[in-house]
């Protein structure tokens, strides 16, 4: 259900490391489907740096708006442009089309962060 590859955060974002220090940032599946259809992305300015738990973001849905916080500390190299035009990538396929900042790691993986086996755990554990 959550991609192996990916670490996450209890606040359901997700870091995917891409193995040459540095990472896609994101929300997960269980974040975009609590939201709802998603129809707008705010995203921070290439450069920015932010902390692990720093708010990078907002996400704004049919029903919300939703912060969304860094889950490990990074630099932006890249925002996801394709979300200004197309939101819905985030509820189509938050983990490749709908990532929203590519970052490069400041040090290691937040070490709060939880593998998929785990974060699913804790998904359960909120649904109860």
């Amino acid at each position: 259900m959550y991609p192996a590859d990916c670490k996450y955060a209890k606040n359901h974002e997700f870091v995917k490391p891409l193995g040459d220090g540095t990472a896609l940032v994101g929300i997960s599946q269980y974040a975009q489907e609590a939201l709802g259809d998603v129809v707008f992305v705010q995203l921070p300015e290439v450069g920015a740096s932010f902390a692990a738990g720093d708010e990078f973001g907002t996400v704004e849905s049919v029903k919300t708006v939703s912060e969304c916080y860094m889950p490990t500390a990074g630099e932006v190299l890249e925002v996801n442009s394709e979300l200004e035009a197309h939101p819905e990538f985030v509820n189509e396929d938050p983990y490749t089309k709908g990532w929203m900042v590519k970052i490069k790691l400041t040090g290691a993986l937040n070490p709060e962060l939880l593998d998929a086996a785990a974060y699913e755990a804790h998904v359960a554990s909120e649904a109860h």
